[in-house]
């Protein structure tokens, strides 16, 4: 469920970061708010067909290809593996309307659990020098030309480069709709990822997205820590391994770790995915598809490596 950045923030008010550092060992924040949700990166056309088409990702993932309708009638159509609370969005180049569907784009949803924690999030941003967080609604149209609020979200900033993260939190109107497919809520106030994800998942490998490496720029990861930061995560400088800066940032807590290396725009997009098996297998098995290799096994965890932009 990628945001749309650019036709989203079109019709949003808000300001930047602005004086946003990467700077701390975790959060000051001790209630973790945010999780990852999902993540979306725009890959060369060859890979992104392969994905596509391959019949192993059929087996290995609760995978397909949708198009979805949101807000103002916008349009897009990605390749989804999906598992039990946490799923992966691709694209291919052109896939999504402008800036957004360029090589190396990127994005990275991170949702609550419990209604009303949005509220608290978008206050504790401003604490992390966000003086007006950027807030609207995602709406989403099933075909019969009337839209259902979807999930009401909020960024730190209406200008990016390549890669831009958002919080979620999904709204009731969305979870009272049968077109939904969701589950019953399991406490009072359950807006979680396990209630809107099908339970599909138990059928394939693929359980969850349990790591993931992104290449942004500077001025992107600058305005993504506060976000981080006002959800909970721990977040700690790193060095080494991340392009010519050597730079970069790794958030955890809430079951995944995001490590965010800074790099020209070039060299921007999505680098590594690992995530948690259903059952352990014995071997190691190794898919090609397109500029990526997906390694499956030995134990219970795969690895998804994509090359520098899709390209090498």
């Amino acid at each position: 469920m990628v945001v749309v950045l650019a036709v989203a923030l079109a019709g949003a008010v808000g300001g930047g970061v602005g004086t946003a550092q990467a700077e701390g060992n975790r959060s000051s924040n001790d209630r973790q708010l945010l999780f990852y949700n999902h993540s979306y990166g725009v890959l060369d056309r060859e890979t992104a067909d392969a994905v596509e088409h391959s019949d192993y990702l059929r087996d290995f993932a609760s995978f397909q290809v949708r198009t979805t309708t949101g807000t103002g009638g916008q349009t897009w159509t990605g390749r989804y593996l999906t598992g039990r609370e946490t799923y992966l969005e691709l694209f291919g180049v052109g896939d999504l309307a402008g800036q957004d569907g360029t090589l190396g784009s990127a994005g990275l949803g991170l949702s609550t659990e419990r209604a009303g924690d949005l509220a608290t999030v978008t206050e504790r941003l401003k604490d992390e020098g966000v003086a007006d967080p950027v807030e609207f609604l995602q709406t989403r149209d099933f075909g019969d030309g009337v839209p259902v609020p979807w999930f009401d979200a909020v960024l730190t900033t209406t200008e990016y480069d390549a890669f831009g993260a958002w919080a979620m939190e999904y709204r009731p109107e969305y979870f009272a709709d049968p077109r939904g497919k969701t589950e019953p809520a399991s406490f009072p106030g359950d807006v979680g990822r396990e209630r809107y994800l099908s339970d599909d998942y138990r059928t394939h490998l693929m359980r969850d997205v349990t790591s993931l490496r992104l290449g942004v720029t500077e001025s992107d990861l600058a305005d993504t820590v506060p976000l981080l930061r006002a959800g909970g995560f721990a977040v700690r400088t790193v060095t080494g391994g991340g392009g010519s800066s050597g730079g970069g940032v790794v958030a955890e807590r809430g079951g995944t770790t995001i490590r965010f290396d800074a790099v020209p725009r070039e060299q921007a997009g999505l680098q590594r995915v690992e995530m948690s098996l259903n059952r352990s297998v014995k071997d190691r098995h190794v898919e090609r598809i397109g500029h990526s290799a997906l390694a499956v096994g030995p134990g219970s965890r795969a690895v998804w490596t994509f090359a520098d932009n899709g390209t090498r």
